[in-house]
C-alpha cells in the first residue's frame, strides 16, 4: 500500500473513531414516566440544533432542557428525533405504558340529538376564548418546577375515568377533581402567566381560569366562585389565584384541575405526586 493510501485509510479510521466516540458522548437525560397521561423533562446535550416529538417541533431552553408528554390515549410507542449541529440525527423511542382507567358501564343510552342551537350560540365564543388562551406561548419557567397541589381535599374525580353507555364510550374526565370547601382558596401549582380569567361564568366550566407554564404546558381551573387574578398577570407557585365554587355544570363545590401539553391531555397527579 502506498504511503498516500495508508495515510488516507488512517484518516478515515480516525474520523470513524471520532464519530463513534461523538455518538456515544451524545446522551439525552430524562426524568418522568413513559406512561399514558405522563410528562417527561428532557436534557439535550450541547450541539443539539432541533428536536421533534412524533413529528412536532419541541422548543429547547437555553441550557438544553425541554418537555414532552403523552396523551391519555397515547399509543404504545412514541419517537423523538434530534438533529445535531453537524447534521447527524439521533432517534429515541419511548415505550408508553398503558393505564387501567376507571371505566363505568351503564345500561342506559347516551342522550341523542346533540346540543341545542341556543346552547351552541353561547358555547362557540367560549370555545374560541379557550382555544385562544391555549395558543398563548409565554416565557414562563413554571414547567421546570416541581408542581404542588392547588388545593387540599378529597379527590372526588380521577383523570381519565370514563362512562360507557350501552357500549358507546362517553367523554373521559379531563382532569382531577378536588372536593374542597366552598370559598376555599386555591393556589398556582407552578409559576405561570394568566391566559384566561372568565369575568362571567362559562356554560360548562363556570368561572374559568387558565395559566400558561411555558413550553406548551398549561393548567385550567374550573367552577371557581371567584377569580383573584387578571389576564396577562404573572403568578408564582403557591400564590392564591381563586376560590373554590360550584359555578357552571357542577353538582357541588369542587376544583376541577386539568392540564395539557400542546394537544396532549395529561394527568396532574403525575406532576405532583400523591396529595400530602
Amino acid at each position: 500500500m502506498s504511503s498516500s493510501l495508508a495515510k488516507g485509510a488512517a484518516a478515515e479510521a480516525a474520523d470513524a473513531a471520532e464519530q463513534s466516540a461523538f455518538r456515544k458522548a451524545v446522551k439525552f437525560g430524562f426524568t418522568g414516566q413513559e406512561i399514558q397521561g405522563g410528562v417527561m423533562l428532557g436534557n439535550a446535550p450541547a450541539g443539539t440544533r432541533s428536536i421533534s416529538f412524533d413529528g412536532q417541533p419541541v422548543p429547547v431552553d437555553e441550557d438544553g432542557k425541554f418537555i414532552i408528554a403523552f396523551n391519555r390515549d397515547a399509543g404504545q410507542s412514541a419517537q423523538m428525533v434530534a438533529t445535531l449541529e453537524n447534521g447527524e440525527t439521533i432517534k429515541k423511542f419511548f415505550n408508553v405504558a398503558p393505564r387501567k382507567w376507571k371505566i363505568e358501564h351503564v345500561n342506559v343510552a347516551r342522550r341523542s340529538g346533540g346540543p341545542s342551537a341556543a346552547f351552541m350560540a353561547r358555547r362557540r365564543p367560549e370555545l374560541a376564548r379557550i382555544n385562544a388562551a391555549r395558543q398563548v406561548k409565554s416565557d414562563s419557567k413554571g414547567w421546570r418546577q416541581t408542581f404542588i397541589w392547588p388545593a387540599k381535599g378529597r379527590i372526588s374525580g380521577m383523570f381519565g375515568s370514563q362512562r360507557v353507555y350501552k357500549g358507546e364510550p362517553g367523554s373521559y374526565h379531563s382532569g382531577v377533581d378536588i372536593a374542597g370547601g366552598a370559598g376555599t382558596y386555591f393556589v398556582a401549582p407552578a409559576d405561570g402567566v394568566v391566559t384566561l380569567a372568565a369575568d362571567k361564568p362559562f356554560s360548562l366550566e363556570g368561572k374559568l381560569l387558565m395559566i400558561d407554564h411555558g413550553m406548551g404546558l398549561n393548567s385550567a381551573f374550573l367552577h371557581a366562585s371567584k377569580i383573584l387574578v387578571k389576564e396577562g398577570q404573572e403568578v408564582k407557585r403557591g400564590e392564591p389565584i381563586g376560590r373554590i365554587g360550584a359555578t357552571g355544570r357542577a353538582t357541588g363545590p369542587h376544583l376541577h384541575w386539568s392540564m395539557k401539553w400542546n394537544k396532549a391531555r395529561i394527568d396532574p397527579i403525575l406532576l405532583t405526586g400523591p396529595m400530602g
